[in-house]
């Protein structure tokens, strides 16, 4: 019941998930992020747990490629400060072909990031921001990209979506960069409970069951 459960929850909240992020290319246009520059770009996948039903990868993998979509992203901008941007891959899940209609699996990645601002040497975290990226839904994927996507294809897409979510992250908290913050996409809660529905679905389960 407890798989049944996390999946129906990805699927949910990958139903309002956005169209995936594009390629970077000289085309794609820069946000707003004030005296941004990119400095240290660190990823850390160890130990890291994987969801039902998925593909494997390597935690070598997984550091690989959102390192690089980090780096396509964010490394453009050319603002007067560095900040050094560090990653905990928590968890993730790749869907696997072959695997019931019912719980339409998508992929997924659980992440706890901080920032540092270099010049002043200060950690403008004081808890790791807890991020869960989704594939987005289309005719091809809504009953588990794993029948249409190789699992490099969806490490590729997610962690390009991941790029793209902390960025948008960043221009949530535009004060540290000098700009004007824009309007958050969901909540704490709502990202503490979407990792959850990840993590530990026995607990949303039982705590479900006692209310």
């Amino acid at each position: 019941m407890s798989i049944r459960r996390a999946f129906m929850g990805f699927s949910l909240l990958a139903l309002v998930a956005c169209a995936d992020a594009e390629q970077i290319t000289t085309e794609t246009p820069l946000v707003d992020l004030g005296d941004f520059a990119l400095g240290h770009n660190i990823v850390i996948a160890k130990d890291v747990q994987k969801a039902p039903f998925s593909r494997n990868a390597t935690e070598a993998e997984i550091e690989e490629a959102l390192a690089a979509a980090m780096q396509a992203r964010l490394g453009r901008y050319d603002g007067e400060k560095l900040y050094h941007i560090g990653i905990k891959v928590d968890a993730y899940g790749l869907a696997a072909p072959g695997v019931p209609v019912l719980f339409t699996p998508k992929s997924v990645l659980v992440l706890a990031v901080n920032i540092w601002d270099d010049s002043q040497e200060l950690k403008l975290t004081e808890k790791p921001k807890i991020l869960t990226v989704f594939e987005s839904v289309s005719g091809d994927t809504l009953v588990g990209s794993g029948l249409t996507r190789s699992r490099e294809e969806q490490l590729d897409i997610l962690t390009r979506n991941a790029a793209l979510k902390i960025e948008r992250w960043l221009q949530e908290n535009g004060q540290w960069f000098g700009v004007e913050p824009i309007a958050a996409e969901m909540t704490d809660a709502e990202e503490a409970k979407a990792a959850l529905d990840v993590l530990a679905p026995d607990a949303i389960s039982e705590n479900t069951n006692s209310n």
